[in-house]
């Protein structure tokens, strides 16, 4: 096996070519997440990010996004951001783990949301978790005839809701792949309110997370498209979507509403609506992502597997790292999968996140972009 490390954002045309033909060959690599596209997107902010690009008899088999910091240590590309992690391989392919750190300088490799089937790291494994997905078909007549087949449950308050709120606020009007910038400005805005109302760390107030979003939302290509989705009354809008999609896999990533109109459940009118929508364009799977929330468990119908852990080599700095990291990846994880912890969590978050907000002006952070 040769391996060669490479820039993501430089890779060469036929190379982007080989690693999207190893995604078509298997479905466990459909996800946008583990396309090159995203992978040259986080490259061209992150100064650490790097492919291992995997050779057999001069062909490329496999590719290995990740992102390295000086002292060796690795992580997933765009750990935080990426519900998706793999080296993304022709089938039949095998590495050595070791092996592998080693043609790529690191010590220690972090993950977070790693493919099942990577079998190559599974003693490196620390737990597995569920990520709720919802497969899609193509849709039959009109939305409310696939909403009352597809979820009979939800159907008849979802569309009662939907309905209230367009006489109160004007017609209702949905756009899947809206190319107006302006509503993504808006769902920065709201999604960064809703991240200090909640006590969490706002993820747009790091001006490299506003750029890649803004990048990724002008990438139009086959295997990877930024989909902004917007429900609309009358002209002004309700709640939106941004993530990426793939030919066959939608992976939900920043959804927010105007928290004004909460009470119409806009968040889950928008994910019944995009899921209708992106099956009728052909998308066979929409990942929700990992995480334990009310709403994924009604929508979902299957769920993926994906794991977290440290893969790594006899070396101090891997030592040091998982000493740091594990404990509090440890508490994280016991907190999300007992209710009784994680209510009293939540409820101190949100009251960080009141406290913040009704601070002084500019003790927020730094907002998005407009």
């Amino acid at each position: 096996m040769d391996i060669s490390i490479h820039r993501p954002e430089e890779l060469s045309t036929p190379l982007r070519g080989a690693w999207h033909r190893a995604m078509d060959d298997s479905p466990d690599y459909g996800n946008p997440f583990l396309a090159p596209e995203f992978a040259a997107g986080v490259g061209r902010h992150r100064g650490g990010a790097r492919v291992a690009v995997l050779r057999e008899h001069g062909e490329p088999v496999g590719f290995f996004p990740y992102e390295r910091n000086s002292l060796g240590v690795g992580r997933a590309i765009g750990l935080g951001l990426s519900d998706c992690q793999a080296l993304v391989h022709r089938p039949g392919v095998t590495w050595e783990t070791r092996q592998l750190l080693k043609a790529c300088g690191l010590s220690v490799f972090e993950f977070d949301h790693l493919v099942e089937e990577q079998k190559p790291f599974g003693r490196h494994v620390t737990g597995t978790f569920a990520s709720p997905a919802i497969e899609l078909k193509d849709g039959d007549g009109t939305y409310p005839e696939w909403l009352r087949g597809a979820y009979p449950g939800l159907a008849k308050t979802t569309l009662k809701k939907e309905r209230r709120l367009g006489r109160d606020l004007g017609g209702m009007r949905f756009v899947y792949d809206e190319r107006d910038p302006g509503p993504l400005r808006t769902l920065m805005r709201w999604k960064s309110a809703q991240y200090r109302r909640t006590g969490r760390m706002d993820r747009f107030a790091r001006p490299w997370i506003v750029d890649l979003v803004d990048q990724l939302f002008q990438v139009r290509e086959e295997h990877f498209k930024g989909v902004l989705s917007v429900l609309y009354a009358g002209d002004r809008p309700v709640a939106a979507h941004f993530g990426p999609t793939s030919r066959t896999v939608f992976a939900a990533w920043f959804t927010a509403y105007d928290p004004e109109l909460r009470y119409y459940s806009p968040g889950l009118i928008m994910h019944l609506r995009m899921a209708e929508a992106a099956g009728r364009e052909g998308v066979r799977l929409m990942d929700l992502g990992r995480g334990d929330k009310e709403w994924k468990d009604w929508l979902k119908t299957r769920e993926l597997r994906v794991g977290e852990g440290f893969a790594s080599r006899p070396h101090p700095v891997a030592a040091a790292h998982r000493l740091w990291r594990r404990p509090v990846r440890g508490l994280r994880n016991t907190v999300l999968a007992h209710p009784a912890l994680r209510q009293p969590a939540d409820r101190l978050l949100k009251t960080v996140g009141g406290l913040r907000t009704s601070g002084a002006p500019g003790s927020h952070g730094t907002r998005p972009k407009t």
